[in-house]
């Protein structure tokens, strides 16, 4: 067992405490899982990250995708029982300090940190491109300003965040299918293409693909469709927990998994050469197949999903920060002015907190943040099998809850995956994060560890049936 704390009753005084604030219990599983796609945000992900993985892997990408998503089943699995285990804000860092010791799971608490704040920033400076066929605009310029404007929308009710982002969501899944469409119709090559492993090198001639670079790219796949943890941050505030976490998980991934692979495929099929294919221009692609109208609607229904992207990411990014402050992450004051909830029941000095950094990110150089990233999400994903592993000792092996099949086999497998695919990452993105995790165990040394009676209490909500 660990030292993690429960919420005990407060001693009578004069003027009571009333404890941790919780966040108020709005959304079912429709709404836990529009908002988790949203986090997903499929067709930003399709038009501004897998154009990387298509200059990197050429015909290779879908199979590395397609590989990445079966790996997620084994992560949902994990994220599915802890999350329903511990239904708290604070999402991995909850679950993996809880089964797993205080340390480990602050640990997992900076690489979630360091990924939601650098994301949402990046895709959100790729909303200039796609609005280009209309105004030409300055990247970062436009990536600050759709960041603020997520700021806004996550000050308000989760509820009419819910019915925002779905509305957005609709027209994402609309581009996806006319892309899957266009590409599927006007193709050039056959199936057997999926797996030929073939990139156009810098003389225009056709290389290899080895499987050492596969799999360094299933990192950045697992990053693809890394979103569905969000329906673990959002937990406090889905009703019936115990039921609704696992379906709101798993549905995701499904769901999200399709719309961006069969695109995917379409588009590896429809490019008319490798050279075209390993550019990545989807958008020019989507113009050539069909005409300036659709490729100008295509690119505007991404541009909004970028927007929803930033908006779920914030509301998404704010409930972590919001949890740590609870948690007594942090000197009192910090912990006192981010743990606030405003009149709509967000946290909105933790919203404000995440947004607003987040656009002056926008005027950064992020050139190497996609490769952090994706290091981050593995290590996370890592930590979290760990606690998988751990999570039927004890007094939690009675807890009501859901329970992943083929235990423990599911999270031993992927902690080996996941640690290989470690070793085949870039050195420089190795370097970087194990760095800011080398200053972010000092500072458990030097300030957590010393006060463990009163810092990183990671208190769980009441417990919820449901």
């Amino acid at each position: 067992m660990t030292d993690t704390l429960r919420p005990v009753a407060t001693p009578a005084a004069p003027a009571p405490d009333p404890g941790p604030q919780k966040l108020k219990r709005s959304i079912g599983v429709v709404g836990g899982t529009l908002l988790t796609l949203s986090c997903v945000t499929p067709a930003s992900t399709l038009f501004v990250v897998v154009p990387d993985l298509f200059g990197t892997l050429g015909t290779a990408t879908a199979l590395t995708i397609a590989i990445g998503s079966l790996l997620c089943i084994a992560v949902a699995f994990c994220y599915s029982e802890l999350g329903t285990l511990i239904p708290s804000a604070g999402g991995e860092y909850a679950m993996v300090s809880t089964l797993a010791g205080r340390l480990a799971g602050w640990l997992v608490f900076v690489l979630s940190l360091l990924v939601v704040m650098i994301v949402p920033p990046v895709i959100a400076m790729g909303t200039a491109d796609y609005l280009a066929p209309i105004v030409h605009l300055d990247p970062s310029m436009t990536g600050a300003g759709v960041m603020l404007l997520a700021t806004l929308a996550g000050l308000l009710d989760l509820r009419a965040n819910a019915w925002i982002t779905g509305i957005f969501l609709v027209l994402e899944v609309i581009a996806a299918a006319l892309v899957a469409v266009l590409g599927f119709s006007h193709g050039h090559r056959g199936m057997d293409s999926l797996v030929s492993m073939e990139v156009a090198g810098a003389d225009g001639h056709a290389d290899t693909v080895t499987a050492m670079l596969v799999v360094s790219g299933l990192a950045i796949a697992l990053f693809i469709t890394q979103g569905f943890s969000t329906a673990v941050y959002l937990s406090e505030e889905l009703e019936n927990p115990r039921r609704s976490v696992a379906r709101t998980v798993l549905a995701t991934l499904a769901i999200s998994s399709v719309i961006i692979l069969v695109p995917v495929v379409a588009i590896t099929l429809g490019a008319s050469d490798l050279s075209e294919l390993t550019g990545g221009d989807i958008g020019s692609m989507v113009t050539a197949w069909s005409n300036t109208a659709v490729g100008t609607f295509v690119s505007l229904c991404v541009a909004l999903a970028i927007i929803n992207a930033g908006i779920v990411m914030v509301i998404q990014n704010s409930r972590v920060l919001f949890a740590s402050a609870r948690d007594k992450a942090w000197p009192e004051p910090v912990n006192a002015v981010f743990s606030k909830l405003g009149r709509f029941g967000s946290p909105w000095v933790a919203t404000l907190a995440v947004g607003v950094p987040g656009a002056l990110l926008c005027f950064v150089n992020l050139d190497t943040l996609y490769g952090v990233t994706g290091v981050s999400v593995t290590g996370m994903y890592l930590l979290v099998a760990v606690a998988a592993l751990l999570s039927r000792r004890g007094a939690h092996r009675h807890t009501a809850a859901w329970r992943m099949p083929l235990w423990p086999a599911v999270p031993v497998l992927l902690i080996v995956v996941l640690a290989y695919i470690l070793t085949q990452q870039e050195a420089g993105y190795l370097l970087w994060t194990g760095g800011i995790t080398a200053v972010a165990t000092l500072y458990w040394a030097l300030y957590l560890r010393p006060r463990k009676e009163t810092r990183w209490l990671v208190s769980l909500p009441e417990d919820e049936q449901g």
